[in-house]
């Protein structure tokens, strides 16, 4: 019994020690494939939208940095935002609501990290960053995502 004890507590000492505050607060660095930046890149070339390519594969229009500190991918923030479909379809919004970045979509968890509390921006979230292959009821498999995201606070 005594020595199930001192492996839990060695167990729980590397676990302390190995996932410092750091390490899981490291931005998100998951890719889009080329083929999902070639088709976001189609889009806003279609439609003459001039944004600005991540090196993870999502494109952004800062609209206003705001001010203070960044987000991180460790904050708990509270946003409005709008999410649409490149055929214009709307397929969620929300005021005033607040969550974790780090439970979000990656395009979120590595887009919202741009702004800073007062900031505003929209995301052109590729497949791989978004929900993939998996459909929702109001989102089909593979779809590019695009969000106008105000940054109300960081909590």
């Amino acid at each position: 019994m005594k020595s199930t004890a001192f492996l839990i507590g060695i167990f729980g000492l590397f676990l302390l020690t190995s996932c410092s505050k750091n390490n899981f607060c490291e931005p998100d660095s998951t890719q889009a494939p080329p083929s999902e930046i070639a088709q976001v890149e189609a889009y806003l070339n279609s439609n003459g939208i001039t944004a600005t390519k991540d090196g993870r594969g999502f494109y952004y229009i800062i609209k206003n940095e705001g001010a203070g500190k960044f987000a991180t991918i460790c904050s708990n923030v509270t946003v409005n935002y709008v999410g649409r479909l490149t055929n214009g379809t709307q397929f969620d919004s929300n005021n005033n609501i607040s969550f974790s970045i780090r439970g979000l979509i990656k395009g979120w968890q590595q887009g919202i990290p741009l702004l800073k509390p007062g900031g505003s921006i929209t995301l052109f979230i590729p497949p791989s960053l978004g929900y993939g292959a998996q459909a929702t009821p109001s989102i089909p498999a593979n779809s590019i995502l695009i969000f106008d995201i105000d940054l109300l606070a960081i909590n």
